[in-house]
């Protein structure tokens, strides 16, 4: 790696791929995730289909995204302190039991108070395998010009989940049954989540390693991070808008079997965007990248209320996923050189909690639009959100500033001091 930065030459996924010890936690890495695509779209399918209202679906897959916000970066304290493997078993069993639960409940014409309360434990316990990969590569990386790269294959990897999840889960839930794609949900995290745990060898240091001893700190106390977060909950309420106003556009229109392929398609726009930042060299820092991204990610949600065709709405939604992976990329890739060694799983929880709690509050409000004034009013939720995102950035964006002293500045040498470009 060292040599990498000493020629000058661009670090790709080749190089990125043959770090050591990379594919141990690769492979069950994307294993365990895959789930986690097909939560919500699984919720608000069974959900919509038991009460007949997309209001009702959308609030108890809020109930799920704000209570796995609200316990992520918790886990992920855990998981910093104890090792992920301690947090990670008993969160998947937790999880498929909740789920399992939650089915049950909607099956059987359960109130909206019981599903609410099945939802919290199976929020509560989604496994934060995202973070914890991220994790994994920043502590074999070091700093490395090549963390970069590690968190554009991330997004890329994220996004791939993101075009087969909600597609296999709206297969399943509409050939199959309603409650196909949660069940499978469920089945799919306790045997990936526990065949990532058992992945010890390339754990962080955990517990009482010397960085955790001497910069024990909450992520959330530096100010950058809570500005990162208040930006992902505008990639969260993309996520949650789409979701939901796709779900609610394909039945207006009576081809409910289309959601899948239109949500695969706005996932496939994020993840073709993922492998181009992984592969760009790029002269401009993370930080105007970041607020180059969601600028465009703002005028592309801005025309989606406009298209009234499967074709138009699939090409519209390809664009907005264009502009999710620049955005995200930029954000990981910034947190790291925010934070200290023994905050970073926390931290990147942060961020991902952000985005499960922006997801929650575009499903609630864009399923009460879309049931109060059709499926295209839901679409106002994505243009929203990433508009105050922005205007957050943009003006907070000194706060984003990279630690310039003691270890953390030590391990930037190399790819973080020329960002001067800011």
């Amino acid at each position: 790696m060292e040599s990498t930065v000493a020629s000058g030459k661009r670090p790709g996924y080749g190089q990125l791929l043959r770090t050591a010890g990379a594919w141990t936690f690769l492979l069950p890495g994307f294993a365990a995730r895959q789930p986690f695509a097909m939560l919500t779209i699984g919720i608000v399918l069974l959900v919509q289909h038991t009460t007949g209202s997309y209001g009702s679906a959308g609030a108890v897959a809020a109930v799920t995204g704000v209570s796995m916000a609200l316990f992520a970066p918790q886990s992920g304290k855990l998981a910093d302190r104890f090792g992920q493997r301690a947090v990670l078993v008993p969160g998947v069993l937790v999880h498929t039991v909740s789920g399992v639960a939650l089915t049950v409940l909607a099956l059987t014409g359960a109130p909206l108070w019981a599903l609410f309360a099945a939802a919290v434990p199976t929020g509560a316990s989604v496994p934060q395998v995202g973070p914890m990969v991220r994790a994994r590569w920043a502590a074999r990386l070091q700093g490395s010009p090549l963390m970069s790269t590690a968190a554009a294959f991330e997004s890329v990897t994220d996004e791939f989940t993101f075009v087969v999840g909600p597609v296999l889960a709206t297969a399943l839930c509409t050939g199959v049954h309603p409650a196909a794609g949660l069940i499978a949900e469920s089945a799919l995290t306790l045997a990936g989540g526990l065949l990532f745990a058992a992945q010890r060898r390339t754990q962080p240091a955990h517990g009482n390693s010397v960085d955790a001893r001497t910069e024990r700190t909450s992520a959330l106390s530096v100010p950058g991070v809570r500005v990162l977060a208040v930006a992902f909950l505008g990639i969260g309420s993309v996520f949650g808008g789409m979701q939901v106003s796709l779900t609610a556009f394909t039945e207006e229109i009576g081809q409910p079997g289309m959601n899948g392929l239109l949500y695969g398609l706005f996932a496939a726009g994020n993840m073709l965007a993922g492998v181009a930042v992984g592969t760009i060299a790029w002269k401009t820092g993370p930080r105007r990248r970041l607020v180059l991204g969601y600028a465009g990610l703002t005028l592309a949600a801005s025309v989606l209320w406009t298209a009234h065709s499967v074709v138009l709405l699939g090409a519209l939604g390809l664009i907005v996923g264009l502009f999710i992976a620049p955005a995200l990329i930029s954000g990981y890739t910034l947190v790291d050189s925010l934070v200290p060694a023994s905050a970073r799983t926390e931290a990147f929880t942060w961020l991902t909690g952000a985005v499960a709690l922006g997801q929650a509050a575009a499903v609630t409000v864009a399923g009460q639009l879309a049931d109060t004034y059709g499926a295209g009013a839901g679409f106002a939720v994505p243009l929203v959100g990433t508009a105050l995102a922005l205007v957050t950035l943009v003006t907070l964006r000194s706060r984003l500033t990279p630690r310039t002293s003691g270890r953390v500045a030590a391990r930037g040498i190399g790819h973080r001091v020329p960002v001067t470009v800011d």
